[in-house]
């Protein structure tokens, strides 16, 4: 360490080391101070974004209920554009597809469901997915609801998987595959798939091998 005797050799000392080191510091507080605001500044802009979008979702709830359908629809719609990517443009997709069926729209619904199930919360993506198979289902798609539940990843339906096993089975009794169909069933069963249908779907399967066996 260097030892300086007098306050002008320490003077000096000091202004050598902020010629060679001061503009670093500088640039560094600058930098610092400039990532704390930007981070406040985000902060500050995505509490902003969620009251927006809490209110928003609230008028969409309102219309919703007071079965103001064509408000709803706008204000579902606006809730896409305005707050995509967000959990209140997700839930008010769902309310939006459900509209489109209604309307006989099932290209815009299935549409709608498909990004919801592209998005990142788990349990959305399911209800998305389950939603859009059922539609299929609806559509005579049966084949392509198949393929799309193959492709879910297992790991990320464990919750949901009673409602997709169930689902499967609907799809094989549509394409005339009982057999399979009752597998599927009995698979949800053990699962503890509590849905109030299901003991009425496979008690109705051998009513319907009975009926082809008698062809």
């Amino acid at each position: 360490m260097e030892i300086y005797d007098t306050e002008e050799e320490r003077l000096e000392a000091f202004k050598r080391w902020w010629k060679e080191s001061g503009s670093s510091i500088v640039v560094g507080l600058a930098v610092g101070l400039a990532i704390i605001l930007g981070w406040g500044y985000w902060q500050d802009y995505r509490k902003d974004q969620a009251a927006q979008a809490s209110v928003l979702y609230d008028q969409l709830l309102k219309a919703v209920e007071t079965d103001k359908k064509d408000s709803a629809e706008k204000l579902a719609e606006r809730m896409q554009k305005q707050f995509d990517g967000t959990e209140y443009a997700a839930y008010s997709g769902l309310l939006l597809a459900k509209s489109k069926v209604q309307q006989g729209d099932f290209a815009a619904a299935k549409e709608t469901l498909k990004k919801i199930a592209a998005g990142s919360n788990n349990e959305l993506k399911n209800v998305a997915t389950l939603r859009l198979v059922r539609l299929m289902l609806a559509n005579g798609e049966y084949e392509q609801g198949l393929q799309l539940i193959a492709e879910v990843d297992a790991s990320e339906t464990s919750n949901f998987a009673g409602s997709y096993d169930e689902l499967v089975g609907d799809l094989y009794v549509a394409l005339d595959r009982l057999d399979e169909a009752r597998t599927s069933y009995q698979k949800a069963l053990r699962n503890g798939h509590r849905s109030p249908l299901l003991q009425f779907k496979i008690d109705d399967l051998s009513i319907l091998e009975n009926a082809d066996s008698q062809k």
